[in-house]
């Protein structure tokens, strides 16, 4: 049962002499020298939109220091066309006289084309005909090094559009202050290459199979892309059009994507280290926030039982971390969201929560240990928990990479709750759950234990059977788009039993021995399925059925044997 504590008072000065204690002897991670990439911008504007629009925009953004613009009108004006008699326009005209300009009529079928980063922008026009590369056609250069947007439809309808591109409204109160940062991006530019992938933990894809797409589905800036192939896919992130908001890690079941400000291993062990000496120095109940730096730096000081985790960006901890913080002793965990998050980032910390009550209510504990709370909300931030931490030896890791150590942190708090021992429902996608094998179809070719991205599944040693780890499985999938009989079925959920750390035997035959030396080579119900399958092929017709009950080594002797004896009987073939 969850231990109550009653809210009152408490000696908030030794819990924050605690937390300073603690800060004093375990600094946050830092990476000192993260690689970077670099930004190189001539200045070089694309304004597109309306024409008297494009035409104030790029004349202010000219006045503030860039080269000429290039103009591209791609709407009509609400107000009517440009009148060459009025005053103002007759101005605006010829300010803009110098400027390359281009009109897309409404009668045209094309479709504009918006794609690169600060310093390398492709724009172009494509139709039936082809693709009209409008830097070459109108400016003779390989591209755009600034996209200023002011159409009512943004062509990059990004919730973190790369750097280098702005959608702005003429009317927009902010209108100013943009036109000024735009116009400041001119020369060399460097940011931290925020992540790195290690390809061989990637469960997307297998034997042309499309399994894990998590980090494609929680970018908001659109970098995370799957590169095709000639059979297998594989992900790729555009280092110039990150953000750094670092959900595309904190999705990765495999830890195949690392976050590198800081590394998530040493974000958790900081953590750990934390919460421990805390303890040490006399602290109780702890509550750990998860906050982004930005929004730390401009408050008030949080209550002394609050120990606050900086973050680059909050999609950098997902469940994982959340739960180690209950893990390592923390009686409660508070994410603080802010106003305006990018809505790809804010569902992501739903789902995230999502997973971490249904993980809590399964293994026993109360959910509301993990809470949501809104930056600004000084009162929900300094709240007394309403429980006190677990009772129980703090965890410690002794595993390197990312499932293991999630998976050390769930049977701590298995060991700690009352788990039910039956399988919970998850949010959709999670990356939790078992499978089934239809004894009757699986042939154990092992097509699923080839495709397999993490030690989840096995073939035996020494005889054929088929083993499963459920901890192991993070459901892309893949054994089940790769088995030919259709013999596997995942099976969704969190298993609140110690069971899903045992590995467990799924489907046993017995050997089949080769009909010539004895040597087990296969199961019966590959050689009955292959010999039905290739009854009617020529090259296996009579006898020659028969090689298929035979070894690899006394099948080519086989082969052999029957040339020397006709050697034109398998030219017929």
């Amino acid at each position: 049962m969850n231990q109550r504590i009653d809210i009152m008072p408490v000696d908030d000065d030794r819990n924050r002499q605690a937390r300073e204690a603690a800060r004093q002897r375990v600094s946050w991670p830092v990476n000192l020298t993260p690689a970077s990439v670099g930004y190189h911008s001539e200045g070089h504007a694309l304004v597109l939109g309306n024409e008297r629009d494009v035409r104030r925009a790029a004349r202010a953004l000219h006045d503030r220091g860039l080269p000429l613009p290039t103009l591209l009108f791609t709407e009509p004006m609400a107000d009517g066309e440009i009148d060459e008699e009025d005053e103002e326009d007759e101005s605006l005209l010829a300010d803009t006289a110098g400027m390359t300009s281009q009109r897309l009529s409404r009668a045209q079928s094309r479709t504009l084309g918006i794609d690169g980063y600060l310093g390398h922008f492709s724009v172009h026009l494509a139709d039936e005909d082809g693709t009209l590369d409008l830097a070459w056609a109108l400016v003779d250069r390989e591209h755009f090094d600034l996209v200023l947007d002011l159409g009512e439809t943004p062509v990059l309808a990004l919730e973190l559009p790369p750097p280098g591109y702005v959608a702005l409204s003429w009317h927009a109160p902010q209108r100013d202050d943009q036109l000024e940062a735009l116009a400041g991006l001119v020369g060399e530019f460097d940011k931290p290459r925020y992540f790195q992938i290690d390809n061989a933990l990637c469960a997307h894809s297998a034997s042309g199979n499309t399994g894990c797409t998590r980090c494609l589905e929680v970018c908001p800036a659109d970098a995370v892309h799957s590169h095709q192939g000639r059979i297998d896919a594989w992900i790729e992130i555009d280092p110039f059009r990150c953000h750094g908001v670092g959900s595309c890690s904190s999705a990765c079941p495999t830890g195949a994507i690392q976050f590198r400000l800081p590394e998530t291993a040493r974000q958790q062990e900081t953590l750990l280290a934390w919460l421990a000496a805390y303890r040490e120095a006399g602290g109780a109940a702890p509550v750990v926030r998860f906050a982004e730096a930005g929004d730390l730096a401009g408050e008030d000081a949080a209550a002394g039982h609050v120990l606050d985790i900086p973050l680059e960006e909050l999609g950098a901890a997902g469940h994982d971390q959340w739960l180690t913080a209950l893990a390592g002793g923390a009686a409660e965990v508070r994410i603080q969201c802010r106003a305006g998050m990018p809505e790809r980032l804010t569902a992501f910390i739903d789902d995230q929560l999502a997973q971490t009550h249904a993980l809590l209510h399964a293994l026993g504990h109360s959910p509301s240990r993990v809470v949501r709370l809104m930056a600004g909300d000084e009162a929900a931030r300094d709240a007394l928990p309403g429980e006190a931490p677990l009772e129980g030896e703090p965890l410690v890791f002794t595993e390197h990479n990312k499932r293991d150590r999630l998976d050390s942190v769930l049977a701590h708090l298995e060991r700690l709750g009352h788990p039910d021992g039956h399988r919970h429902a998850m949010p959709a996608g999670a990356a939790y759950g078992g499978l089934a094998v239809n004894g009757e179809a699986c042939t154990l070719c092992l097509s699923c234990v080839s495709n397999c991205p993490t030690p989840a599944l096995a073939a035996g040693d020494d005889r054929p059977l088929l083993s499963f780890r459920e901890a192991d499985c993070i459901q892309c999938g893949l054994c089940a788009e790769a088995c030919p009989e259709d013999a596997i079925t995942l099976v969704p959920g969190f298993l609140a039993d110690a069971g899903r750390r045992e590995r467990r035997v799924q489907h046993e035959e017995a050997a089949f021995p080769c009909i010539r030396c004895g040597k087990p080579f296969a199961t019966a119900s590959t050689v009955a399925t292959l010999k039905a399958k290739l009854a009617d092929h020529p090259y296996f017709a009579g006898d020659a059925l028969s090689r298929l009950e035979m070894c690899e080594d006394c099948r080519v002797k086989d082969v052999w044997q029957a040339m020397a004896r006709d050697p034109e009987s398998q030219l017929k073939v």
